[in-house]
């Protein structure tokens, strides 16, 4: 993810680099220093939390480090400052040619959205359980002979077997949540009913294949 990002710095006309209402890390200065663009917007969000004398010398150090085009305090919760923000990045963003059609919406096939919206549950759900430790697989995709049906079947790769249990929860509890709460949306992407059916498996140490890592669509094949 983080080699995605920086390869993405290159031809972006406008980055944003997002903090909370802190004074920077050691980590927070190191990764501004690899923030390479013609336009880079500093953004402390979260700044309802704080009382707004306390945001000054937070700026005030950020600023020291690097000179940004601009800065902004927003609330993404409540959305305060995101309009003055979203305004700057129009302003700043140049007309260009037109690379997809416009009923082209993403670059990702039917199944890597689907298991995203997957992931997105169950991280959700799992909250800070199995943090990132988990994978999703779309190891079945297909409609239904004769009826408005897609049938779609998951699995679910845990580092751990410790998390299947977690993942799974007491009586299938947790699993059955997943799917309810993820269904919903594969629906409204997919425009079709959908039969869904999650499977929980575990992959020790999937984070550090490289093979497992293409699999997944967390790097390039």
């Amino acid at each position: 993810m983080n080699a995605a990002a920086e390869s993405s710095l290159a031809d972006a006309d406008v980055c944003l680099f997002l903090v909370a209402p802190k004074i920077p890390s050691l980590d927070d200065l190191s990764a501004m220093e690899r923030v390479r663009g013609r336009c880079v917007m500093l953004v402390i969000n979260k700044s309802d939390t704080v009382q707004r004398p306390n945001l000054l010398p937070i700026i005030d150090a950020y600023s020291k480090k690097r000179d940004f085009s601009e800065v902004f305090c927003v609330s993404a919760l409540k959305g305060t400052g995101c309009a003055e923000l979203f305004s700057a990045i129009r302003e700043n963003m140049p007309v260009g040619p037109r690379y997809y059609p416009d009923s082209q919406i993403t670059d990702q096939t039917e199944r890597e959205i689907v298991a995203e919206l997957i992931r997105e549950r169950a991280l959700l759900a799992l909250n800070e359980e199995v943090p990132h430790g988990l994978a999703v697989e779309i190891a079945g995709h297909k409609q239904r002979e004769g009826k408005p049906i897609i049938d779609i079947d998951a699995n679910l790769y845990c580092e751990r077997s410790s998390h299947k249990g977690i993942i799974i929860g007491k009586g299938g509890a947790m699993l059955k949540r997943i799917g309810s709460e993820a269904r919903p949306a594969i629906e409204r992407f997919l425009g079709s009913q959908v039969n869904l059916t999650l499977w929980v498996k575990v992959k020790e140490g999937w984070r550090d294949n490289d093979f497992l890592l293409r699999s997944f669509g967390f790097r390039k094949q």
